[in-house]
């Protein structure tokens, strides 16, 4: 499409020429979803390199399936679906349980610096940093329904189909880990 502007095109516009094979929307549809794949990734593992081999490996299989979505429509979906799986996939790999052991003093130091510059910039960055610590105390099975839950905004059904339970269990695990992360930020809530 020469007279076609990928930056400024709509996102469903971005996703049928994608999966008409048509490589510079392909690149602009990467671009875009990438930063929003990172993000869930980085709230998921603990390492950033994790966290951006995952993106990496999701946004590959993005690339390869494109032309398997049946409707463009639900592109948010089949992407959790990709990134849900892919992070599945990582932690049948890494067979030791992510869980990290709750580092009240890590904590109590990022508390410590919240008042370490003037500005929001700086208590947001430090209270993203203590969430995230919170995030990925929990184990691996809460941490993936309130990422979804939480980050992507996704109800209940969406999650219960990504994750392969029911809804009675997705309910349930967000409860414990709201419960979870509610006693771990207790003190800046």
């Amino acid at each position: 499409m020469p007279n076609f502007d990928y930056k400024k095109g709509d996102m469903a516009a971005i996703i049928k020429l994608s999966q008409e094979g048509d490589i510079k929307a392909l690149e602009e549809l990467i671009r875009r979803i990438q930063k929003n794949v990172f993000g869930m990734f980085s709230y998921l593992t603990e390492k950033r390199q994790d966290a951006a081999d995952l993106t990496q490996d999701a946004l590959l299989k993005t690339a390869k399936c494109i032309k398997t979505l049946k409707e463009p429509h639900c592109f948010k979906s089949w992407l959790n679906h990709i990134v849900t799986y892919t992070y599945y996939d990582y932690t049948k790999t890494h067979s030791k349980d992510e869980k990290l052991d709750y580092d009240e003093d890590k904590i109590l130091e990022l508390k410590d610096k919240l008042g370490c510059e003037p500005g929001e910039k700086c208590l947001f960055s430090e209270m993203d940093k203590i969430i995230k610590i919170a995030l990925l105390s929990l184990p691996k099975n809460l941490r993936i329904v309130i990422v979804l839950r939480e980050y992507e905004g996704l109800s209940y059904e969406d999650i219960s189909k990504l994750t392969n339970t029911t809804i009675g269990t997705v309910k349930s695990r967000i409860s414990r880990a709201r419960s979870k992360l509610q006693e771990q930020l207790k003190e800046f809530i």
